[in-house]
């Protein structure tokens, strides 16, 4: 098989002639023009209907069912102007995808025609097969009825001819199936939590809202280069293929000019992306070669969460319109950078950033101290299950690995900030809350203008860093659902901040009636009964601070002593989740139960286990049908070389103009002699751990005595690489791969 198909292939597709004539609109006329947001509610709604919708989305009242029907007759109006036909429930199932069942809006006339119809029934619920789905035995085969229910919080878009309705998805027993409808109750706890707290600061506080702006990486390949790679196709990643000479280490790649055909699909992605609402900003190269991210303004983490799930399905069919694929496993290529998707969180209020510091005030900074060290109280209560929150056999790839932060939790501050925590905890109570803000900074080249230092540095290293006015959480992959790490962490926080409210109150009733701490004498006994619960939180989350060096060993042994979570183990990283202080706080929060959790793990045990199944599998048919094969067939061309010189040259001669070959011939004797003994023991250790039922004990047995063996298999198959002829090579290599022509 020669490597001239595999070029042929990819100028096919570089010479398609692409489509990407933006709209002459500018971005600000077409955005959202797929989406009914307010102002098509505005347009197609009664005033009173709107009004309702309004107080539902903004303060989170009930929804009515009596006015559903108000609202599906605007939304099909407005549907069928932009051409649909059909509409569905959009929701998010245990399969890390988007699930969609298309139906059309005609029904029966009843006189033997059809009539267009979408009423409020069919918009508030549905009926998806519920035993289809992962649902941890929630739902038995012959159990198969669940309900989606719309989301109005969401706004409905339109793809192609479809409405598409943002939905939640629950079983019949009303058990949560999906990451929507925990994540929304995550977001009602958080609110509720930190509402409260505000409210010893600002009483006029109405709200608090969880943002969320996430940071998607992908890797773009040629669509031929990809359809000639079984092992992307089938698992996401190469599982062989030798380095490239050249990769990532001139640092050329990152930030460089975007090349053309990539320009030409993130211009149509952005266009498609803006008009389903999504504020697309920023596009760059990424450090790997074929790397690149796109990001958005931050949103309310639930439009986040709806848009970052949209814009990875928008991806791939732009991608293969361009020619490529778009690749968002965490790890498709060994050697260079893996991608992530940094979860940029923070809280707001109606009134302001929670997280934005320094305030104009003393009061202002204490509440920015207090919301800052609740939330390190929440991640490092729970700091192994924030882990396996982002967790996956894919993950697994990248954590620690070519900048991507460690599998270990801690949260960087800055200098400044640990400074600040570090007064607060051991300075006098009158004047312990100063902060500078950004700092002036000239440089000596008068035409460069003054700059402003942010009061924190970047570690890169830092699973969940403060960043100015939020926390970068830095471990979440690509291939995520950000829900995932958003019901984790948001949760954490909002019962590290009812904790706190609950021993000030109690503080507060401790110092009534004292008079040290009466009005008029300097600071009430609020303001000292907060400081104390803060000053013993700050003690009690010292452990989550760290702002070294993430890879190095001494931060794994520093790390352990601290009493933080250093598992590596992906299937005993998921026992977090059933660990008796996770199930008391989601339970406690009321986002999901103990049963709701233990079908989680299981979906998360037997998913782990289908991946490296699915790896293990076409591991070994590459090996035995693909690689093997082509190295025998060369073997055979080097000893038919040997014996043609051995006719031709006398013995000592031949014999010296042989070495070579007959080296190779050797190498390639051994190598493929211990790819297939090591395959045959893959084959065993799959078998033998396929006979285990209990899912999770399966999942330890793949990741213990399975996934092991497929580095050993690599290294023999990317060293029979580099010997085998270049035009015989089954496979299109990294520098082929990597490198966009």
């Amino acid at each position: 098989m020669s490597n001239l198909r595999f070029q042929v292939v990819g100028e096919a597709f570089r010479k398609k002639p692409f489509d990407v004539t933006a709209p002459v609109e500018r971005p600000c006329e077409y955005f959202g023009k797929k989406v009914f947001n307010r102002e098509k509610m505005y347009k197609y709604l009664p005033k009173n209907v709107y009004a309702k919708m309004v107080d539902v989305i903004e303060n989170g009242a009930r929804l009515d069912r009596d006015i559903a029907d108000a609202v599906a007759a605007g939304m099909k109006q407005w549907a069928q102007e932009m051409g649909a036909t059909h509409y569905t429930h959009w929701f998010q199932p245990l399969t890390e995808g988007t699930a969609e069942k298309h139906d059309s809006f005609i029904e029966h006339d009843g006189k033997g025609g059809m009539v267009e119809e979408f009423s409020g029934k069919l918009l508030a619920q549905q009926e998806p097969d519920a035993s289809s789905f992962p649902s941890g035995g929630i739902r038995s085969t012959f159990e198969a009825r669940g309900y989606s229910a719309w989301d109005p919080t969401s706004p409905v878009f339109i793809i192609d001819d479809t409405l598409c309705i943002p939905t939640v998805f629950i079983s019949y027993s009303g058990e949560a199936l999906d990451y929507k409808a925990p994540l929304l109750r995550a977001l009602k706890a958080v609110n509720q939590a930190a509402t409260d707290v505000c409210h010893y600061f600002d009483p006029d506080v109405k709200k608090v809202v969880a943002n969320l702006g996430w940071e998607q990486e992908y890797f773009l390949v040629d669509e031929g280069l990809y359809s000639a790679r079984p092992d992307l196709l089938l698992t996401g990643r190469t599982l062989m293929g030798h380095d490239s000479a050249k990769n990532q280490q001139m640092d050329d790649h990152y930030f460089g000019a975007i090349p053309e055909r990539v320009a030409a699909f993130m211009k149509d992605l952005e266009i498609q992306a803006l008009e389903l609402g999504i504020p697309c900003k920023t596009r760059h190269n990424e450090v790997a070669p074929n790397q690149f991210e796109v990001a958005p303004i931050f949103e309310e983490c639930n439009l986040a969460v709806d848009h970052n799930m949209l814009l990875m399905s928008l991806m791939k069919r732009v991608a293969r319109k361009h020619g490529f694929r778009a690749l968002l496993h965490e790890k498709p290529f060994a050697g260079i950078n893996g991608s992530g998707k940094h979860n940029n969180w923070s809280l707001s209020t109606d009134t302001g950033v929670l997280l934005h510091a320094p305030g104009k005030s003393a009061e202002q900074n204490l509440r920015f101290a207090v919301f800052i060290v609740e939330t390190l109280m929440g991640v490092y209560r729970h700091n192994g299950l924030i882990k396996a929150s982002i967790m996956s056999a894919s993950n697994a790839h990248r954590l620690g690995a070519n900048e991507a932060p460690p599998a270990i939790i801690s949260s960087f501050l800055g200098k400044q900030l640990s400074e600040l925590l570090d007064h607060i905890e051991s300075a006098d109570k009158d004047n312990m809350l100063s902060m500078q803000g950004k700092q002036g900074f000239k440089m000596d080249i008068p035409e460069i203008p003054e700059l402003f230092i942010d009061n924190t540095d970047r570690n890169r290293t830092s699973p969940f860093a403060f960043t100015g006015n939020r926390f970068e959480f830095r471990a979440v992959g690509s291939e995520a659902n950000c829900a995932s790490a958003m019901i984790a962490l948001n949760t954490a926080v909002a019962e590290a901040l009812s904790n706190f409210k609950k021993r000030v109150d109690e503080r507060l009733a401790a110092y009534a009636g004292r008079p040290e701490y009466a009005e008029g004498t300097g600071h009430t006994a609020k303001f000292h009964a907060i400081v104390d619960i803060l000053r013993e939180d700050i003690r009690t989350c010292r452990p989550i601070r760290f702002d070294g060096n993430g890879y190095s060993d001494e931060w794994v042994a520093e790390a352990e002593r601290r009493g933080l979570d250093v598992e590596k183990s992906c299937p005993k990283i998921f026992e977090r989740y059933l660990a008796p202080d996770s199930i008391q706080m989601f339970e406690s929060m009321g986002v999901m139960t103990r049963k709701e959790l233990e079908a989680r793990n299981e979906v998360k045990w037997e998913t782990y286990t289908k991946k490296l199944q699915i790896e293990a599998r076409v591991l070994g048919d590459l090996s035995m049908n693909h690689i093997i094969p082509v190295a025998t067939r060369y073997q055979s061309q080097l000893l038919q070389n040997v014996s043609s010189v051995a006719a031709v040259f006398p013995p000592n001669q031949a014999a010296s103009l042989s070495a070579r070959n007959m080296k190779l011939i050797a190498e390639i004797a051994q190598r493929t002699s211990d790819i297939e003994r090591m395959v045959e023991e893959l084959v065993e250790a799959r078998k033998q751990a396929n006979r285990i039922v209990d899912e999770h004990q399966k999942a330890i047995a793949y990741h213990d005595t399975v996934a092991p063996k497929f580095a050993d298999i690599r290294y023999e198959i990317d060293k029979l690489e580099l010997i085998i002829d270049d035009a015989q090579w089954p496979l299109p290599k990294y520098r082929e791969l990597l490198f966009i022509r």
